[in-house]
Parts: C-alpha cells; sequence; structure tokens
C-alpha cells in the first residue's frame, strides 16, 4: 500500500474510533442523567423493576450511584483532562469508585430480588461481582502508582458500569423482534456486560493500553 493510501486509511479508521468514543460518551452522559429518574422518583418505571423483592430502597441507591459512575467514566477516560487537571482527575476518581461500589453492591441485592428466574439473577449478580472486582483492582493498581495497569483495570471497570447502557439498548430491539420479555431478560442480563467486557479486551491486548508515565509529569503529581 502506498503511503498516501495507508495515510489515508489510518485517517479513516482515527476519525472512526473517535466517533465511536464520542458516541459512547453521549450515551453515557443520556443514560446517567435518565435513570437518575429513580433517585427524583420522578416518571414511570418498568413493571420488571416494580417487580424485584427489594425495589425499595436498593432501586434508589443502585440507581443513583451507577449513574453518577457512568457520567464520571465519561471524563475518567479522557486523556485530555488527565493530562491538564491531574488533580480533578483524582477527586473525580474517588467519586467514580464510590459509585461503583455501592452500586455493585446493590447490584448483588437487586439481582437476588429479580422476579424473571435464576439465569438473569445469575447474569446481574455477576456483573456487580466483576464490576467491584474491576473497580477494586483499578483502586490498588492506582495506590501502588502502577498507572498503566490502573487504568487497564478502569477501562475494564467502565465497561462493565457501560452495561446500564448497552442493556436499555438491547431491551427494547428485543421488544420489537417480538421476543419473549423474560427470555430476552434472561438473555440481556448477560448479553449487557459479557460482549462489553470482550471489546475491552481485545482493545488492551492489541496494545492501546497506556505506557506508564514519567515518575515527574502532572499526572503522578495529580495522585500524591
Amino acid at each position: 500500500m502506498s503511503n498516501p493510501a495507508r495515510t489515508c486509511g489510518m485517517r479513516l479508521r482515527s476519525t472512526r474510533s473517535k466517533a465511536v468514543r464520542y458516541a459512547g460518551a453521549l450515551l453515557g452522559v443520556c443514560v446517567g442523567l435518565v435513570s437518575w429518574r429513580y433517585v427524583a422518583r420522578v416518571g414511570p418505571v418498568p413493571a420488571n423493576v416494580l417487580a424485584n423483592r427489594f425495589f425499595d430502597p436498593w432501586i434508589v441507591v443502585h440507581a443513583g450511584a451507577a449513574s453518577t459512575a457512568l457520567i464520571l467514566g465519561v471524563m475518567q477516560l479522557s486523556s485530555p483532562v488527565r493530562r491538564r487537571w491531574p488533580a480533578l482527575h483524582r477527586a473525580s476518581g474517588w467519586l467514580y469508585v464510590v459509585g461503583c461500589i455501592a452500586g455493585g453492591a446493590s447490584a448483588l441485592v437487586l439481582s437476588a430480588g429479580v422476579s424473571t428466574g435464576p439465569v438473569a439473577a445469575w447474569g446481574f449478580g455477576a456483573l456487580g461481582a466483576l464490576w467491584l472486582h474491576a473497580t477494586m483492582q483499578g483502586l490498588r493498581t492506582a495506590r501502588m502508582r502502577d498507572f498503566s495497569r490502573h487504568r487497564a483495570w478502569m477501562i475494564r471497570s467502565y465497561a462493565l458500569t457501560f452495561a446500564a447502557v448497552t442493556l436499555r439498548i438491547y431491551l427494547p430491539v428485543s421488544q420489537l423482534t417480538g421476543m419473549d420479555f423474560t427470555v430476552a431478560y434472561q438473555t440481556i442480563a448477560w448479553l449487557s456486560w459479557v460482549p462489553n467486557m470482550v471489546v475491552a479486551e481485545v482493545y488492551l491486548r492489541q496494545g492501546a493500553r497506556p505506557r506508564s508515565n514519567p515518575p515527574n509529569n502532572a499526572l503522578h503529581r495529580g495522585h500524591e
């Protein structure tokens, strides 16, 4: 391939990558803001959510914490924010971790109360457990100042946080196809996060994991 053709191909791939990232960020913020309605107790609540045995008060805890993490995660994965405002990255990172821990713990409680059977319960339970694990590993590696592994774990954490978005994409699609709701919900309990994790792992294994920063740069100072 000639140099101009190779350059053009690289630019196209870069443009597609940016478009995907921006679209994902927009969806994350929008879903996070809309999901805050559970905290404000505004708007309709789906019947299957109301049927959860642990709906009250755990849905408020879960929605508030997970929505906060979903919105903050967009900023946490932004390279310009990390480079220019390391103190902001660190402060919002603590809030993100708190949101994920509260969201993951409440997800475990809510998963035990789902009304669509054990397949869905195990799917959402596994999501909650892995979400907690990935986030805690991200926190642990940050405190160890291993920022390369820290970013990798936080990418995994946000891939699990993003299940809130993919779930809301798959549910209406499944209903438009005429799929039985119970079967769809049991499937989406796994489909909402397993592909997200596959994409995150492929991204990391293709060499997209950022390199460790020099010891004296602004990012490291922001973590001190």
